[in-house]
């Protein structure tokens, strides 16, 4: 029997494992690589394409996966997306050269897409007027997650080696699989139409203020991890030496995943009571304003701006989703979910590639300040989308009015 709850405690605790999960393993991908007898000069390489392949495969496994859910169920997309997530990084530990660990990364994203999958039951076990508040605590955990994550992954790689470690991380996900299957139940269903991928990538696409929350998502997430790649080598800059820099990014970056983890659940009710794309460019331009001061500044100076950007960003993501789920059939929000966290997660393959080639032609400040714009352009293209939405319909359109736009 469906029992909200408890469904929630174990989406976020399932949330957090493969978040940390996620986080242990990234960060340490060039350390591992070079393990796996790669050459130094083509490591940064392998990195790159390890780190995006998920990505790129994700953007068609994503909508698929989800239009499995809307039609069979959505407890199963959960049990699947964390088996999926621990077989993969299984195999990692197995690897023993760069292309067996890339193949484990193609089959990360292939049976993976736990955002998607945890969202998608989260919302439909949510009532309509709650759904923020579900989404915020599903991020709330993402962020506890990306905050413990690398704290602990750091300390046990020196201790126990990375095979052991991605061992660990699997049979954490593989418990997190076998709790779900255990404890949640098929939220229950408030439609009987199913909807194919196409269609409902097409509903999202065709509708203004949908298609353009998934471009300021898609700026904003290039944005920010853009500033990834050239936030390390300022800090060295600021600070003077890397054994100091090391430090103060380790601590900068605590600061900021911590505000990011408090942050979540505000923006999740904030969104419950006004519109979700207007929370977005709020936050958006917040940001934007905190990642361009970041290189001007001192490096104490840094604390206030990464907590600020911290809990800016974490209004991000789950409002995209939010403003998605309105703009399509209850049985399609899983289909929907999938292609928005797909068109997400290129923002995450564009933004690094972006940023190293911004820092190698522009100075700092002036590199700072593009990301910075690119953020706000996000928060411009969120407030045109609402501009619409206000003189076409509202984000609160009942379901038969999408039904229409399907027929």
């Amino acid at each position: 029997m469906f029992s909200p709850g408890r469904t929630y405690p174990v989406l976020c605790l399932g949330q957090f494992a493969a978040t940390a999960g996620l986080t242990i393993v990234v960060p340490l991908l060039p350390f591992y690589l070079a393990g796996l007898g790669t050459p130094r000069a083509e490591i940064p390489w392998w990195t790159a394409v390890s780190v995006a392949a998920p990505a790129v495969v994700q953007l068609v496994s994503g909508p698929l996966w989800g239009w499995v859910g809307d039609r069979f169920g959505r407890k199963a997309m959960v049990v699947r997306a964390h088996a999926g997530l621990g077989l993969a990084i299984a195999l990692m530990a197995l690897a023993s050269t760069p292309e067996e660990f890339l193949a484990c990364r193609l089959l990360q994203g292939a049976c993976g897409g736990v955002v998607s999958a945890t969202a998608s039951y989260a919302t439909a076990a949510a009532s309509t007027d709650r759904r923020g508040r579900a989404l915020g605590m599903l991020f709330g955990a993402t962020a506890a997650g990306s905050l413990l994550g690398p704290l602990v992954g750091g300390l046990l790689a020196t201790e126990i080696g990375f095979g052991p470690l991605f061992a660990a991380v699997a049979g954490m996900l593989v418990l997190s699989s076998v709790l779900a299957a255990c404890s949640l139940a098929e939220p229950p269903a408030q439609a009987r139409e199913r909807h194919s991928p196409r269609v409902i990538a097409g509903l999202l696409l065709r509708r203004r203020e949908s298609r353009l929350m998934l471009l300021a998502g898609f700026a904003a997430q290039a944005a920010i991890y853009a500033l990834v790649v050239v936030f390390a080598p300022q800090v060295e800059r600021m600070s003077g030496s890397v054994a100091t820099a090391t430090v103060w990014v380790g601590a900068l970056q605590a600061l900021t995943w911590a505000a990011s983890c408090a942050g979540s659940p505000w923006w999740g009710r904030r969104n419950d009571r006004r519109p979700a794309q207007l929370g977005f460019a709020v936050a958006a331009a917040c940001c934007a304003l905190a990642v361009a001061l970041q290189g001007l500044v001192s490096v104490e100076a840094l604390i206030p701006l990464r907590i600020v950007q911290g809990f800016c960003f974490a209004a991000l993501v789950q409002s995209v989703l939010h403003v998605n789920a309105h703009h399509v059939p209850e049985r399609g929000s899983g289909t929907a979910f999938g292609f928005s966290t797909g068109v997400l997660d290129l923002g995450q393959v564009f933004g690094p590639l972006a940023g190293a080639v911004l820092a190698v032609l522009l100075p700092p400040p002036a590199v700072f300040s593009l990301i910075g714009a690119l953020l706000g352009a996000a928060a411009l293209l969120a407030l045109a989308g609402r501009t619409k939405a206000e003189v076409a319909t509202s984000t609160s359109a009942p379901v038969e009015t999408h039904e229409k736009v399907l027929r």
